[in-house]
């Protein structure tokens, strides 16, 4: 390969691999600097941006990121590429790419965004993605239509969908089951009642899905459960016939990563194999769950590419979703605050980030969902997670997380509350999804306007749900 040059400002930089060029055309963020991979000044971002927009997209088909010989996420995303998707758009370059992509999302056309999703690879995402404006990363994302279905439809137009998350330090049922209550009477849980489990204990994991499983049978809730254990403890559950349906697992970009998770791409086959057995689906049959997050391969010491070279972390986090398509997920979101400052230090780096993951993860074909979050010791507010909740909701985002009052007390970091998807969906003229928003009107929670209200004395339903959690 011939190396790569660009002159701004007078002087000459070039970038000698793909990986570097990647890396140095990246926004800002901590993750880069502490790998060592950041451009070292914003005249080498610009030049990098403009190689890389030259750049044939069909470049990322012959040359590799992260080796294909030792890397099985490279030969999962390259072995099953879908050469007649990629067809339409094989001739450009990544920034004419970029450009098509906003000419199609401006006419609203839908399909042809979508319809590409088996034939981009994910360093493609990551690629378009770097040339891209905050606005055109909504814009595009908005038009990227991504559907799935167990038990609630996911993704449809018009629909924002929230994940329920009822975690408690020490897994008391009796917490657990105020949290659900306190989310379904404020119209959350329609995308999953996700709980992150205090131990990774089996007999603990078996409990708690038959605790969710309960509530969600007594009151005929249309929608699905999941205790994010590892993938491991779930096949033991699947194992002793606990209600599964959802299999959980974080998931990262190399195999070096995954790894270091404990999982192997013939793992979440299997697992996501006994879910499907179950047959517990009603309006589909999409039944794994992957959460990812930037930074998390360099937290692993698991981010290293071609030659060696540190690959940056957007692009590693895309690479994550190659894996993640590849098991037909009902859901899959980033938690893009999560693991703190040393990755994403400020809510700048936070939004963007968050809107990066959303398009890139929509882009390639899935029902993106994002955990808008933070942790205590990073420079981030409230007005932060405000401002990505809002530009997610405009871009179609699939599903938010939302925890009692904002605070997770188990993980001690900060989410959204349940009433933050509330004013995120009437600010934008949202709406749950169709099965859960009919459950809401049968429980007596909506208003004539469709909204989620108070709870009141004619709501006979609801307060036989809530008497039925204080009992």
């Amino acid at each position: 390969m011939s190396a790569r040059r660009s002159t701004v400002g007078g002087h000459t930089f070039e970038f000698p691999t793909l990986v570097e060029l990647l890396a140095k055309a990246t926004p800002l963020r901590s993750g880069d600097v502490l790998a060592g991979c950041a451009a070292e000044s914003a005249a080498e971002r610009v030049a990098a941006q403009g190689v890389l927009a030259d750049l044939p997209l069909a470049t990322f088909l012959d040359e590799q990121v992260v080796g294909y010989d030792e890397d099985d996420v490279t030969r999962l995303v390259l072995d099953t590429h879908d050469a007649a998707a990629f067809a339409p758009v094989a001739s450009l370059t990544v920034g004419e790419f970029r450009d098509r992509l906003l000419a199609w999302a401006a006419a609203g056309d839908e399909a042809s965004i979508s319809a590409l999703a088996p034939g981009l690879t994910p360093e493609m995402a990551a690629a378009t993605s770097k040339l891209m404006r905050n606005a055109d990363l909504v814009a595009v994302g908005r038009r990227t239509r991504v559907v799935t279905g167990l038990r609630s439809t996911i993704g449809r137009p018009g629909t924002l969908a929230s994940r329920l998350q009822p975690n408690h330090p020490t897994d008391d049922p009796l917490g657990v089951t105020a949290s659900i209550v306190d989310g379904l009477l404020q119209g959350s849980g329609d995308a999953v009642i996700g709980i992150n489990p205090a131990t990774d204990s089996p007999a603990r994991t078996v409990a708690l899905l038959e605790l969710v499983d309960a509530v969600i049978e007594r009151y005929d809730i249309p929608t699905q459960s999941c205790v994010l254990a590892h993938v491991t403890t779930t096949l033991r559950a699947l194992e002793q016939g606990a209600p599964v349906d959802l299999v959980f697992q974080s998931v990262a970009g190399t195999q070096e990563a995954n790894r270091g998770f404990g999982v192997t791409l013939d793992l979440l086959a299997e697992a996501r194999a006994g879910a499907l057995a179950l047959g517990r689906g009603t309006v589909g049959d999409n039944v794994t769950y992957f959460e990812t997050g930037q930074g998390s391969a360099l937290s692993a010491g698991a981010h290293l590419g071609v030659g060696g070279r540190p690959v940056d972390q957007q692009t590693l986090e895309a690479r994550a979703y190659g894996v993640a398509r590849h098991y037909a997920p009902l859901l899959v979101n980033t938690v893009v605050g999560f693991i703190g400052p040393e990755y994403l230090y400020d809510g700048k780096q936070v939004l963007r980030a968050g809107l990066e993951d959303h398009f890139c993860g929509k882009l390639l074909g899935l029902p993106m969902g994002v955990d808008v979050c933070y942790t205590n010791h990073a420079e981030v507010d409230g007005d932060d997670t405000d401002s990505l909740m809002l530009l997610l909701g405009a871009a179609g985002c699939s599903f938010l997380i939302a925890v009692p009052g904002s605070d997770d007390v188990m993980l001690h970091y900060q989410s959204l509350s349940f009433t933050d998807v509330l004013t995120a969906r009437q600010v934008l003229g949202l709406r749950p999804a169709p099965e859960f928003e009919a459950w809401l009107a049968r429980m007596d929670l909506l208003d004539d306007a469709g909204r989620v209200r108070e709870l009141a004395p004619d709501a006979p339903a609801a307060r036989a749900l809530l008497a039925a959690a204080s009992a």
